[in-house]
């Protein structure tokens, strides 16, 4: 294969594959625009001007509806794939891609039925294009699009837009910069009448883009030819003219094969007392090796600014792989990796958030130096220790015999009911500790951006995570009560030691009547200096708790998440299956398509990228 069908059949490649992917006729701008970066051909003229001869004399193969009136009413965009010599022909469509024709009857009457099936049977028309390759030895590669004729009258059946919908399709085409514009024009009507060159001319009023091609020439009245145009006198353009002589309709009635037809055109330029100083530039064959030229010198032009489109599609697409991640191997022992590694991805940011690196830890510490220390200047003490209540309390534990020097029973009791208020601050700072736990898990798995593809992974995780947190909330009250109920079940003895000396000294201060000391005791004073004592000892043991509460909490419940947080979790995929561990990698549908078109987006683009390496360097 040459350099130039190189070149020209890795545009063609890389047109299709846009196509296949979507990208053509709307979606991602990038992906569009690499599509509007490459050059093709379209093929404009006016009804019955002869645009779906000259098709078929360029593939060598009748394939085309053929009527009166508005036959195309679908752009048909066709790629021609040049095949190695021998090699059957075959065609395929878009919207059929897993089936070849190779009776081109039949290619004709889907492009009919395609039309039907968005148009219906009436004279619509519809900018919904066709996409149709054919891959033959007898083509040249090329990307031609068909386009409905232009009109100037819309007739019975049609919308009276028509005429103004049909240019305005055809406009959206040619008016490319990157389009090569095919104007068929009949040689049997004055040229200053053309459709097509009339809308040439609009777009491409320089004439670069503009090829000119005159059809019907043996259909010319006796004595008059084409020569004026054809030898651009009478209207000229950067681009040669360019004769056909289509199969006549007799020919199209006895099925003549197009390349009896290429044969019988040749020779009629050769033989032309007209046009045989032409014969060389003229003819089907020789236009679409012109375009094909063209082609390859438009494409080497235009290879730098391909090139840097592609590379930027490239660095955007695997940008947007990394995001999605990259695909899940299939394997058990792969997979169980995998969740491995994102158990430890979301492990460091849960760390991250607890050791200060991410916010949210430092609520922990709010809950120790604030909400602890307000919850035990709450209790109510005050009520507890009241005159009245130690009076009953003091005077129960006695019973039917009052103490003798101090109230040991008393104390005890009334030490043992203040104690017990310290069990609500204990616990509430064991459940706030566990809420901004609960939370900072929630946040870490939000923040684990690999752990975005998996809900059921995010989902097993947090349930897993959920579990072990409470069991540390139950170790870490059962600690902390435990705490209360140590400072409970055993008072500190020095405080008592001093207790019967206050009272001995308060109660007989000069060594007096010891009976003064024993009425003294059952005084209003006397139980307030016990509810006093009592609200001493209560305030040691509140200073205790405040430091070693959190001591518990953050040795139970901190420490605990930090270092085995997924120790569950890790025990419950140790015992999963390779279906179950496929389960659990389970991606949003959604997701999982975006990363497929990605991944085939990337390696069309790479390939292409490879192949305008391997031969724009040729000359």
């Amino acid at each position: 294969m040459t350099t130039m069908e190189s070149l020209i059949g890795l545009v063609n490649r890389i047109q299709r594959a846009c196509t296949v992917l979507g990208d053509y006729g709307g979606g991602d701008n990038t992906f569009s625009s690499l599509w509007e970066a490459l050059p093709s051909v379209a093929v404009v003229g006016g009804q019955s001007s002869g645009k779906s001869s000259v098709l078929e004399s360029i593939v060598g193969r009748d394939f085309l509806p053929r009527g009166s009136g508005i036959v195309t009413r679908r752009p048909l965009v066709l790629q021609l794939h040049k095949t190695e010599s021998g090699q059957q022909e075959y065609a395929e469509f878009l919207h059929l891609p897993k089936r070849r024709f190779t009776d081109f009857a039949l290619v004709r009457k889907e492009i009919q039925d395609e039309t039907d099936r968005i148009t219906g049977r009436t004279k619509q028309i519809s900018n919904v294009p066709i996409h149709l390759s054919i891959y033959s030895p007898n083509v040249v590669n090329l990307t031609l699009i068909d386009l409905p004729g232009l009109t100037k009258v819309a007739v019975e059946g049609q919308p009276e837009t028509i005429v103004e919908d049909i240019e305005n399709m055809v406009r959206s085409y040619v008016e490319k910069p990157n389009s090569i514009i095919l104007a068929i024009s009949p040689a049997n009507q004055d040229i200053a009448t053309s459709d097509a060159i009339k809308l040439a001319r609009e777009v491409d009023p320089s004439g670069e883009r503009t090829f000119g091609v005159l059809t019907k020439l043996d259909l010319m009245d006796k004595g008059t030819n084409a020569l004026e145009v054809l030898e651009g006198r009478s209207y000229r353009l950067q681009h040669p003219w360019v004769g056909i002589v289509n199969r006549s309709q007799a020919d199209i009635n006895k099925n003549v094969d197009m390349i009896v037809a290429r044969r019988k055109e040749r020779e009629y330029f050769a033989t032309s007392p007209d046009y045989g100083h032409l014969a060389s530039k003229m003819g089907s064959e020789y236009l679409a090796k012109l375009l094909s030229k063209h082609l390859e010198t438009v494409i080497r032009a235009r290879i730098p600014s391909i090139t840097s489109l592609i590379n930027k599609s490239i660095d955007e697409l695997e940008s947007e792989m990394d995001h999605l991640g990259r695909p899940i191997a299939v394997d058990a022992g792969a997979q169980l990796y995998t969740i491995l590694e994102l158990c430890r991805a979301f492990d460091r940011i849960f760390k991250e958030h607890l050791d200060g690196g991410r916010p949210g830890g430092d609520r922990i510490y709010g809950v120790f130096d604030n909400q602890l220390p307000a919850a035990l200047r709450k209790l109510p003490f005050d009520r507890h220790l009241s005159l009245q209540n130690v009076r009953k309390i003091v005077s129960e534990a006695d019973g039917y015999q009052p103490h003798l020097i101090a109230p040991e029973q008393g104390y005890r009791r009334l030490i043992e009911g203040s104690l017990n208020y310290f069990r609500g601050p204990a616990e509430a700072s064991v459940d706030a500790v566990h809420f901004v736990l609960k939370e900072l898990v929630r946040k870490s798995i939000g923040e684990t951006q690999e752990l975005k593809r998996f809900p059921t992974l995010q989902a097993e995780i947090s349930a897993a995570t959920g579990e072990s947190l409470e069991r540390f909330r139950d170790d870490s009250k059962k600690t902390v009560i435990r705490l209360v109920e140590m400072e409970a079940s055993y008072l500190t003895v020095e405080f008592f030691r001093k207790l019967p000396q206050e009272v001995e000294k308060v109660g007989n201060p000069a060594g007096g009547n010891p009976a003064a000391s024993t009425v003294d005791r059952y005084t209003e004073g006397h139980f307030r200096r016990i509810a006093s004592n009592v609200s001493s000892y209560v305030n040691m043991v509140s200073d205790t708790l405040r430091n070693t509460i959190p001591k518990a909490v953050v040795h139970c419940q901190v420490r605990e998440a930090k270092q085995s947080l997924l120790n569950l979790f890790y025990t419950q995929i140790g015992k999963k299956e390779g279906k179950q561990l496929s389960q659990m990698l389970d991606e949003d549908p959604a997701l999982m398509e975006r990363r497929q078109q990605c991944a085939k987006r990337l390696e069309l683009y790479k390939a292409a990228r490879d192949e305008i390496d391997s031969v724009s360097w040729v000359r």
